[in-house]
This record gives C-alpha cells, structure tokens and sequence, in this order.
C-alpha cells in the first residue's frame, strides 16, 4: 500500500506530515509560499484522505510507509500525531531525516504514574468512546479542542473545517488506529538517541500539549531548539502562519 503523496517547488526537500483525522490539505495556506523556497512532498497518513488504512496500529510501520514516499533525505515538518510518525522515522531511519519541526506533538499523548505533561488518560479513553458512537461529532469536538483558547479561535476552527473538507474523510480504521497510537506511543526513551537536530514549535494556549513540555524537552535533549507562539492554540501553522513561517524557513534552508 503507497500512500497519497505529491510534490511541488523547487530546492532543499521538506516533507510535510499531518495530525489525526486531518488530511494534507491543512497546509494548503503554506503552500505557495513554501514551494517557492522548497521542494515540498505533501503525503497523507494510512487511513487518512486517499491513502488506505495500515494493518494495524504500529508507529513504525507507519513511519516506514511515510519514508516509502518520502524524499531520500529531507527535513520532516510533523503536527501532532504526524509529529510523533516523523520522530519514530527519525529514529529509526536517522540517515533520511535531516532534520525535525514539530508542531504541537509530544513523545507521549497521555498521562501516566511518572509523565505528567499530557492530556489525562481518562479524558482520551472518554473521547475514543465518543468516536465509537459519533465519529463525525467527535471529530468536530476535537477541531474545537484544536482551537480552544487561542486568540482567533473562530477564524482557525473555519480554516480547520475547510480544509479538511476539500480531501476525502479519514477512514473509520484509520481514526481507530490513529487514537490507539496516541494512547499507547511513548518516544521518550528515543529522545536521547536522536541524532538530528529538532526544533518543536508550542502554541502558548494549547490544551491538549501542555507548555510545560518545552521545559521537559530542554533538560531531556540536545541540540533542541524550543519555540512558544503566543497566543496559538494546537494548531500555531494556520492561526499564526507568518510566526511559523519565520521560524520553520531558516531551520530548513540552514
């Protein structure tokens, strides 16, 4: 099974990776201005827009199928779950990865007895439940959370829904996958072995990434560059385009 991807632009190769239930039209509004420094591959994840869903829910096995269609070598731009599928290939294909941004992603989604910087178990068991029984609602309800608290939060949720709508739906496995790699992922353990540098981009009123994590990170790694947008929620890429922008391009371009 080959993913969905495609490229556009020219110069140093960036690959774009998406979240849960999204598609890669969400980077639409970055496009034209990143193809025009970049080559930039777009590609969506098994079970989501055109790609079909994997087998199982297996982070490695969804970073190998991301670095099936990925560029030789190239700098890996994840947001969310695609910010852990990008580590989980930087760790375990370390010459293909240049380099990392990731946006609002952790190395673990969910709390537990020692990692408190996530969103509590209970309330993910509670909002996969939901899924079972509502997945077009929830899947709203998780724009909502997306958004929540940043300072144009109406705007960002429009641009979220629209954009999502402009690819085919993300597949029932697919969401069923997705959430069994966020609950159950936990990278941290990998930090210390990475071996290209990283640069991870917070939104200052994020719900579901706590900030507290970029302070985590600088005392876990090295060659580690922490960024918090004011203002942003989880999704920083589109309700702060230019910020992202002015700390994404010199990363890449270096």
């Amino acid at each position: 099974m080959t993913l969905y991807h495609r490229q556009l632009g020219k110069g140093p190769d960036l690959l774009l990776v998406h979240g849960w239930g999204m598609n890669a039209a969400v980077w639409e509004p970055l496009l034209p201005e990143l193809a025009q420094r970049f080559r930039v591959t777009v590609l969506e994840l098994p079970g989501h827009g055109a790609s079909e869903a994997a087998e199982a829910a297996d982070l490695a096995d969804w970073a190998r199928r991301c670095l099936r269609v990925a560029p030789l070598r190239a700098h890996w731009l994840g947001w969310s779950l695609g910010g852990q599928v990008a580590l989980r290939a930087a760790l375990d294909a370390p010459g293909r990865v240049a380099g990392l941004t990731l946006i609002s992603a952790t190395p673990r989604f969910v709390q537990g007895p020692d990692w408190s910087y996530a969103m509590p178990i209970e309330t993910f068991r509670q909002f996969a439940d939901a899924l079972a029984m509502d997945p077009n609602g929830t899947l709203l309800r998780f724009l909502g959370l997306q958004v929540q608290g940043a300072v144009h939060a109406r705007e960002t949720f429009r641009l979220l829904r629209t954009e999502l709508g402009q690819r085919p739906a993300a597949s029932d496995s697919g969401l069923q996958q997705g959430l069994a790699l966020l609950l159950n992922s936990d990278l941290r353990e990998g930090l210390a072995r990475l071996r290209c540098p990283s640069q991870w981009l917070f939104g200052a009123r994020d719900t579901l990434v706590p900030l507290a994590l970029g302070d985590w990170l600088g005392r876990h790694m090295a060659e580690v560059r922490i960024e918090v947008i004011a203002g942003a929620g989880h999704a920083p890429f589109l309700s702060h385009p230019g910020v992202v922008m002015d700390a994404l391009v010199p990363v890449v371009a270096a």
